[in-house]
């Protein structure tokens, strides 16, 4: 299935029905009264959170969503039906905003969350419900109120622990290969990776995260070069950034150090080109294919790397091939993804704590 991960469409309610002004006409009952039902409430359209959906395909190719009017009203104090429902099933990780104010609206960030995209209108009211002791045969009814529409655009960003970061052929589909049960495309060119791909790595019996591989970032990505920055935003949610770095691109020439440094920085500029803020992301430098450095070389290279780099501690190196490294660093990993779990499961305890004590409106209207 092709991977989309943007759409704009449009979504229109259902008008309510209209009201009617009818009389009850019976024999032997001249003056029976006022007998307009009420016309039904439009149909209003929905968005749910489906974590079996994992593209926005089917929003690229139909845009206009459009929910039925009610049904009119009828004499014989007959209410018009209300219009059935529209639910758009989406991604979990779909960010709705408004697509000409640029307003955000909902992020469906939780399996089954509901959200009102467009609401129906009400139905009119008969006749029925203007009469009085001094208004015996009211001829006055309300049309029905129009259904919200409005222009939407849809955004995936997926759902992941950790998000991987580095130049075309850095390791990183390969690296999700070697930790995971997840099976993207590797091969000896650039860009093989062309949309996200995200893999379950387990740790432990109980113990797992996701890791989420994008394409290559490459010098001038966000003048729109490669593949642009175009999937960034599927790291922004990530709770750590893995930047792997091509040892085996520097290997063989002079100037090992300022190879490896250099793509550091590429990577670093186009990523607060995107956005300044992934900057302030945990982004952990990890240097892959170490494989194809002998001990002695690598030795030579941690001391200069850590300080150009002004690294807290040794360099981390692995080969995500041989496997060499992968076990420290994925409970490593794991280790930081707890971490970060512990303290922000708490503030969302106490957010829906107060979200479900605050009073309804019915105990307001008691």
């Amino acid at each position: 299935m092709k991977f989309i991960d943007e759409a704009v469409i449009e979504v229109l309610a259902g008008k309510g029905g209209n009201g009617v002004a009818a009389f009850r006409r019976e024999k032997f009952i001249p003056k029976g009264g006022p007998s307009g039902g009420d016309g039904g409430r439009g149909g209003s359209i929905f968005a749910v959170a489906d974590r079996n959906i994992n593209t926005l395909i089917d929003y690229r190719y139909a845009r206009l969503h459009r929910a039925r009017n009610g049904e009119q009203g009828q004499g014989s104090d007959r209410y018009g039906a209300g219009a059935d429902d529209i639910v758009l099933r989406m991604p979990v990780g779909t960010v709705i905003s408004d697509a000409e104010s640029g307003e955000l609206l909902h992020d469906l960030h939780m399996d089954g969350e509901r959200v009102l995209l467009a609401k129906g209108g009400q139905g009119g009211l008969g006749n029925l419900h203007f009469k009085s002791s001094v208004n015996r045969a009211p001829r006055q009814c309300t049309p029905g109120e129009p259904g919200e529409s409005r222009k939407l655009r849809l955004e995936l960003k997926v759902l992941a622990d950790v998000g991987l970061l580095g130049l075309p052929n850095a390791g990183k589909s390969t690296f999700v290969g070697a930790v995971s049960n997840a099976r993207p495309k590797v091969a000896d060119y650039p860009f093989t990776t062309l949309h996200p791909q995200l893999g379950l790595v387990r740790t432990a019996p109980s113990k797992s995260f996701v890791v989420a591989d994008i394409p290559g970032l490459i010098e001038g990505a966000s003048d729109g070069a490669g593949l642009g920055h175009q999937f960034l935003r599927h790291l922004s949610r990530t709770q750590l950034l893995v930047h792997l770095v091509d040892l085996g691109a520097c290997v063989g020439g002079g100037g090992v150090v300022d190879c490896l440094v250099d793509q550091i920085k590429t990577i670093e500029a186009e990523l607060e080109a995107f956005d300044p803020a992934m900057m302030d992301k945990p982004r952990w430098i990890v240097f892959n294919k170490s494989d194809q450095l002998s001990e002695a070389d690598w030795d030579a290279l941690a001391s200069p790397l850590r300080k150009r780099l002004k690294l807290k501690q040794a360099p981390r190196r692995i080969s995500a091939l041989t496997r060499a490294g992968l076990e420290p660093l994925l409970h490593e990993i794991q280790a930081h993804i707890d971490a970060e779990r512990a303290r922000v499961e708490p503030l969302a305890s106490v957010d829906a704590d107060v979200r479900f004590s605050a009073p309804n409106e019915m105990t307001n209207r008691a």
